[in-house]
């Protein structure tokens, strides 16, 4: 998995969690973990409450899972991995 966010690289990589929301951390724990296990979005389908979604418009070809509220995980795959991982606000 190739994480762009400097914070969820943290997370992921040193259990860190500088750079994200305190209230996220738990959440975005399991989504990582998803993530990183998930070859394409078809792995990503049977996960209940992910709510994955394909992007379109400026975003088309990235995917999105729900964290909470307006915050979003957003990736997409390139050779069976998430690549460009990155948490997204959407006001």
């Amino acid at each position: 998995m190739q994480i762009k966010h400097k914070g969820l690289r943290m997370l992921a990589e040193q259990d860190r969690a500088e750079g994200v929301p305190s209230k996220l951390i738990p959440r975005l724990r399991r989504v990582l973990t998803v993530l990183d296990e998930a070859r394409n979005p078809g792995d990503l389908a049977t996960r209940p409450g992910y709510r994955v979604r394909r992007r379109k418009g400026g975003m088309a070809g990235l995917w999105s899972i729900s964290v909470s509220g307006n915050w979003r995980v957003v990736f997409r795959f390139e050779s069976n991995e998430a690549v460009d991982v990155d948490l997204m606000d959407y006001h």
